[in-house]
């Protein structure tokens, strides 16, 4: 790969894409950013893309050697609109595709999990990251943070049970690290912070920081499906639920040293996360 190409970024305003795109941009490459309004990068140039949409693909793929992959966000089964896109990719030149997929989603498995298994059939260049879930959950627009600040509560069917959670920040640079090295990883990466934590523990540590009590409450599976299907379809709240409830058995509670590996750098603590997100805030 090379400095002078084009990287394309999907969904390069929301939480990962907008990061590898300031990553990339603040290093000097050339960053095509995808949104469906074409919406303002900084140092990037921007493009319309909808994966709903085939006729925005072609211009978004002229000239472009690699390419970030974001998934249509609530879409139980990307796979249908994805694969066509990545087969023109491949057909348009493409080389190197870096795909964002989950921790709790295997390769082969439900949802992301099915464009995984094409991946590498696909490119002879690739990556699959498989992040945890994201410490900007409890910062950002995420249902965890809304109940935060209008609540002080988090909602989980999760029990007990640890998760590596993983600041955002450190997703980006090992997607970047994937995109622009010169050996691809060629395989997945699972992503996760340096402890595994419960939710018990995220609402003592905000509780700590913020200064404002933070409580978390246990539901159950059912419970949770319900909460969840009052703002998403029914089938992507099933799914989240059923997370919750893999989490609940201790499905996520894994620490990995894949930040350190390819950034050279240790992945950052939820307590430094916390503090920068609301230094950026204030």
């Amino acid at each position: 790969m090379t400095a002078t190409g084009t990287t394309l970024v999907t969904g390069a305003t929301g939480t990962t894409g907008s990061r590898v795109a300031a990553q990339l941009t603040a290093a000097g490459h050339h960053v095509r950013a995808a949104s469906r309004h074409a919406a303002p990068v900084p140092g990037a140039e921007p493009v319309p893309f909808d994966w709903y949409t085939p006729d925005t693909h072609a211009a978004a793929l002229d000239g472009v050697d690699c390419v970030y992959l974001l998934p249509p966000v609530g879409d139980p089964d990307p796979v249908a609109v994805m694969l066509p896109f990545l087969r023109q990719a491949r057909t348009e030149g493409v080389q190197r595709a870096v795909l964002l997929s989950a921790s709790a989603v295997p390769e082969g498995g439900p949802a992301v999990g099915k464009v995984h298994q094409e991946l590498p059939g696909l490119f002879g260049q690739w990556a699959v990251l498989r992040p945890s879930w994201f410490m900007q959950n409890f910062t950002g627009a995420h249902p965890h943070a809304v109940s935060i600040r209008e609540e002080g509560a988090i909602w989980t069917a999760a029990g007990s049970g640890r998760v590596g959670f993983v600041d955002a920040d450190d997703i980006a640079a090992v997607a970047v690290h994937a995109l622009l090295d010169a050996k691809a990883p060629n395989t997945e990466l699972v992503l996760t912070g340096p402890e595994a934590l419960s939710y018990d523990d995220i609402a003592a540590t905000l509780t700590q920081v913020t200064g404002k009590a933070v409580e978390h409450h246990q539901l159950s599976y059912e419970q949770m499906r319900e909460r969840l299907a009052a703002q998403l379809p029914l089938e992507f709240a099933e799914m989240l639920a059923d997370m919750d409830r893999a989490i609940s058995a201790g499905a996520e509670d894994r620490v990995t040293d894949t930040v350190q590996r390819l950034t050279g750098r240790p992945a950052r603590t939820f307590r430094a996360v916390l503090e920068r997100e609301l230094r950026r805030s204030s």
